[in-house]
Parts: C-alpha cells; structure tokens; sequence
C-alpha cells in the first residue's frame, strides 16, 4: 500500500464524514429556526402546492435570478446546469447509470469554467459587489475554478487511469483499500473536490439546501385564511 493510497483514503474518509455531519446539522438548524411571521416573497402563492411548484421553478430555472438580473442568471444557472452535467458523467463512469449524458458530458467542463468566469468577473466589475465581496468569495471561486480546469486537463491532456480509480473508491466504500494512480493531475483534482467537501457545510454553498427553508419561498400567502404561529409559541397554551 503506497503512501498516497493511505493518505487520500484517510483525506476522503475526513471529508465525507465533515460534509455529511456538517450538512446534516446545517439542515436540523435551518428546521428547527423559528419563523415568526409570515413573510412570503410576493406575488406568492395561496396553496402549499403552489409553494412546491415555486420552489420547483427556484431549483431548476432560477425564476426570482432571472427576473432580477439576466446576465447573473445566464452565468449562474449555465455553470450549475454544466454541473449537473459533470456530476452525472461521474455517476455514469463509476455506476455506468446515465450513459445519456455520454455526449453532452464533453460540454460540463467548458460550460462550468465559462460561468464561473463570469460570475467571478462580476465581483470585479461591478461596483456595488465588489464592495460586499470578501475573501471568501474569491477562494470559493478560485477553489471551484481549480477542480474544473484539472478535471478538463484530464480529459483532454493526461488520461487517468479510471479503472484504478474506480478499483480506488469502490475500496473505500468496502473498507478495502485499491491503490491510487499517483499522476500529479489526478491528486490536484481529488484534493481540491476533498477540500470542497470540507467547507462545503461552512460556506455560502448552502443556497443549495437552504432555498427550501427560505420563509420568502416556502411560504403560502394565507396570512387571513389561517393563523400563523412562531415556533416558540407552538406548545404554549392561552
């Protein structure tokens, strides 16, 4: 067993057990916060079936990004459709799931790279975000920036081995360590995706899953037809 193998077995081992705490405490604070009034972003909707076509239309085309801002929206929802993409090219190269997405797969990292490069010029370009950006901002990007171009010099300059990387993963899964290929792309690419992990739970990457705990989405404007409680006063009695 190399000295590689080991030290990314453990670096994954770490990481996956950061994201999936992380993010699992993340969620139980974001239900658990109380939400004292009723505060949906309006036009709203009057049903909670509406409130889940809303948020459905928030996921998957940016509905309120598009309606504010076009060329954030244009930038934004290209690298996270790129990324669905790429995440499901992955899927398919370890699992062999979702082989329709074999020939738009070669587009993901172009496409990621491009919006990403768009909404990192934003924070230069324009005044007002510029101001409010802070250094985390531009390590997020930078970090992201750097797992799409390692991954794109992979596919397009140095090949790595996938059947010893697949053989690598399906170990750690099984508790039953494969040896990793050490090609200095190959490590660049798994240890910027294992630090992405890591302050993934930490970082304003949470948009994700804390759109479905916005009281401004999730939220129907019933505020006349029924009584609205915060929930420190649920359990409480008049």
């Amino acid at each position: 067993m190399t000295a590689v193998t080991v030290v990314y077995a453990l670096l994954y081992y770490l990481a996956t057990a950061i994201l999936v705490v992380g993010l699992a405490l993340r969620i139980y604070q974001y239900a658990r916060t109380p939400q004292p009034l009723k505060v949906p972003t309006t036009p709203a909707p009057l049903t909670r079936a509406g409130v889940v076509w809303r948020l459905l239309k928030e996921l998957i085309v940016f509905e309120t990004l598009f309606k504010s801002n076009k060329w954030l929206w244009l930038f934004g929802w290209l690298f996270h459709f790129a990324l669905l993409l790429a995440l499901l090219h992955h899927l398919n190269t370890f699992f062999g799931s979702f082989g329709l997405v074999r020939p738009l797969s070669q587009y993901a990292g172009l496409g990621m790279a491009v919006g990403l490069a768009g909404l990192w010029a934003r924070r230069f370009l324009v005044d007002r975000v510029r101001y409010i950006s802070a250094p985390s901002d531009h390590l997020m990007l930078a970090l992201l920036l750097g797992i799409v171009l390692s991954g794109m010099a992979m596919r397009y300059a140095a090949y790595p081995d996938i059947v010893a990387v697949r053989a690598f993963f399906a170990g750690l899964a099984n508790f039953n360590w494969q040896p990793l290929p050490a090609q200095p792309l190959l490590l660049a690419h798994l240890a910027l995706v294992a630090i992405l992990m890591a302050v993934f739970p930490i970082s304003k990457l949470l948009h994700a899953p804390g759109l479905f705990f916005s009281p401004s989405f999730n939220q129907a404007d019933d505020a006349r037809e029924r009584r609205h409680t915060a929930g420190w006063t649920a359990d409480t009695k008049d």
